[in-house]
């Protein structure tokens, strides 16, 4: 997908230089990807407390096969 954007040239040429990156294109994917993973990290701590589970479950006994 093809697409103009405005960006800060100051940001953009940091993220080249200190991901290594030889194109703009590999630095904006991963900075979108680090992006969406650190989003989706906090939406996994929102679930700490919530989950109920069974405290007779046995994981050791489920790896002896």
């Amino acid at each position: 997908m093809a697409s103009n954007i405005e960006y800060d040239p100051y940001l953009l040429s940091e993220v080249l230089k200190v991901g290594g990156f030889k194109y703009k294109k590999d630095a904006v994917n991963a900075a979108l990807k680090e992006y969406l993973q650190r989003h989706q990290q906090v939406q996994i701590l929102d679930l700490f407390g919530s989950i109920e589970y069974d405290e007779k479950y046995d994981y050791k006994k489920k790896r002896k096969r």
